[in-house]
């Protein structure tokens, strides 16, 4: 064989053994997520519960998928978050349990959504980031940010969509406490605190766990 030949053949050969390592180490990174996101949603691990509050620290792998190893695998996760949480909606969740018995399908999509999205969402928010040069380091905590903001909005997003008008959800939701006009504020305040403690340790957490692995995934 001739020599130039002979080079761009191991060059090639060089170039698939490199790709088929890449795609085995993401695949391998992947089930160590979804690893820990099945530890997190089956313990208590996964979840705060104090009262009608319910903090999820499911998002931070999401996230760290999301920024790691792309927008795909960001959305696969996100959707594996979403599977889960709807599980947790025959009987482990009050407030999904109660979804549930109002309007399965509407309860599956708002599960799996938006989770999907913000995972999927987020990874594109990193790579457009990360990418101009200027804002490397800050991409990571942005994004994961974006994560649990994300994830948020299009829970209530969805929420208000499926069940604005249900009187069933609406009064048990009001109680004997709440007058009815005033569950969608409370609704709205309730998800925000949710919201907001997940986004404060996404930021924290997620941001900074990415950015360390990042250097260790990317030799």
């Amino acid at each position: 064989m001739h020599p130039q030949a002979a080079g761009r053949q191991r060059k090639r050969s060089f170039q698939m053994e490199k790709n088929i390592n890449t795609r085995t180490q993401k695949m391998v990174q992947m089930a160590i997520l979804v690893a820990i996101m099945l530890i997190f949603a089956y313990t208590p691990l996964g979840y705060l519960k104090a009262g009608p509050i319910e903090i999820t620290f499911m998002v931070l792998p999401v996230a760290i998928g999301a920024i790691i190893l792309g927008p795909a695998v960001g959305a696969i996760l996100g959707g594996i978050f979403g599977v889960t949480s709807f599980i947790q909606c025959f009987g482990a969740s009050g407030f999904g349990a109660l979804l549930l018995g109002l309007n399965p399908v509407a309860t599956f999509i708002t599960c799996i959504v938006p989770r999907v999205l913000c995972g999927w969402l987020s990874g594109l928010l990193f790579r457009a980031l990360h990418s101009t040069g200027k804002m490397k380091t800050a991409s990571y905590f942005i994004a994961s940010l974006a994560t649990a903001l994300l994830n948020t909005l299009f829970f209530m997003t969805c929420i208000i969509v499926f069940f604005w008008s249900n009187d069933t959800f609406i009064s048990t939701m009001a109680g004997e406490s709440l007058p009815t006009n005033a569950i969608w504020p409370f609704l709205v305040a309730f998800v925000g605190v949710n919201g907001v403690v997940e986004a404060a340790v996404n930021f924290i957490a997620a941001g900074t766990v990415s950015k360390v692995l990042s250097k260790t995934v990317n030799k």
